[in-house]
């Protein structure tokens, strides 16, 4: 059923979801708000975008016309009202495409200082994605694309120096290192988030930069709710820094 919600954390911002597809995650807005925008960057991009949640957010976050695609009809089709209903149409341009072609566009080839993407996290395994709909599958496995093909889209378009900045499971750390690496995005900066101190990271956060200089720094980690429940301070004060 579609309905429209508030995005967490932010004041005068709605987002169209149905519960049919994959909703927008915590991943999205960690995403969004990890990823360094420089004064120089003009041309941003978001790969995988559903439903616009990471083009909302940076719209708050900065002043610049940001792209995004998203592959799925249904999906895009909620990215669209979302926008509409924000009266951002000005400030993000949607593209109903698969991120190979969007990346084989000629104008689009070195044109970007930075791309972001919440990509599909699990590998796709037929017996892993039997009970759940087409659209959740595709957002969530490696059905359409995969780590390898995103991580080279994103060295298509890129210009040289410009960050390609993702968030993904930690379990799959080595994979995305070894893809960076591969289309010559050299890892820069990480961080690990954890649901409690008292559980192991599931999700990471990392930013990378095309053509850069070997170099990794670990940011502190995010915990989010204490031991006994509670939201923790950092999480908390994170939430406000947004709405301010």
């Amino acid at each position: 059923m579609e309905k429209i919600n508030d995005i967490l954390g932010y004041k005068n911002l709605k987002i169209y979801q149905d519960s049919q597809y994959f909703s927008f995650s915590l991943d999205s807005v960690f995403l969004a708000n990890y990823s360094t925008i420089r004064l120089k960057d003009k041309n941003i991009v978001d790969f995988c975008t559903g439903n616009a949640v990471i083009p909302l957010i940076l719209s708050k976050r900065c002043n610049r016309i940001i792209d995004a695609v998203e592959i799925q009809n249904n999906v895009f089709a909620l990215a669209k009202k979302s926008v509409e209903y924000n009266n951002l149409g000005n400030r993000i341009n949607l593209y109903n495409m698969n991120v190979i072609d969007f990346s084989n566009v000629n104008d689009n080839i070195n044109k970007y200082d930075l791309v972001l993407c919440n990509p599909p996290f699990f590998k796709n395994i037929e017996s892993s994605i039997k009970n759940i709909s087409y659209e959740k599958a595709v957002a969530r496995h490696e059905i359409l694309i995969n780590l390898d093909q995103v991580c080279y889209c994103a060295n298509k378009v890129l210009k040289e120096k410009g960050n390609f900045c993702i968030v993904h499971r930690t379990e799959r750390l080595l994979d995305i290192f070894d893809s960076f690496r591969k289309y010559n995005i050299e890892p820069k900066r990480v961080k690990f988030i954890y649901e409690s101190i008292d559980k192991q990271s599931s999700i990471v956060l990392i930013e990378g930069q095309k053509c850069g200089n070997p170099g990794l720094f670990i940011d502190r980690p995010l915990v989010m709710y204490n031991s006994d429940g509670s939201i923790s301070d950092e999480y908390k004060r994170m939430q406000e820094e947004v709405i301010r």
